[in-house]
């Protein structure tokens, strides 16, 4: 019985502690808002990244890194983060709603 509270409130813990650093916007991602709109409404050619599946954003990240899309400013900017800032900022933008 005290083992199961235990587990129970080590999850709870553990899923307040990942809400909360969901919450919050890994490094780099910040600055994607400044092009892609993170409100609802706002139009633009730019896609939005919100709500985007995490495999697709870290897809379009590779391609524009190795020339594969059409000439944008993404191209350098992709080139500016590593592998695992794209995952954590794709993952991040996947969990936004």
């Amino acid at each position: 019985m005290k083992a199961t509270r235990l587990f129970t409130a080590a999850a709870t813990v553990l899923a307040t502690v990942a809400t909360a650093f969901a919450a919050e916007p890994p490094p780099g991602a910040s600055s994607c808002s400044g092009c892609h709109a993170v409100r609802a409404g706002v139009e633009t050619v730019v896609p939005p990244l919100k709500g985007r599946k995490a495999a697709d954003i870290v897809d379009a990240m590779k391609e524009f890194r190795a020339g594969q899309r059409g000439p944008t400013i993404m191209d350098r900017i992709a080139k500016g983060y590593t592998d695992a800032e794209v995952q954590a900022i794709a993952a991040w933008y996947e969990q936004q709603r």
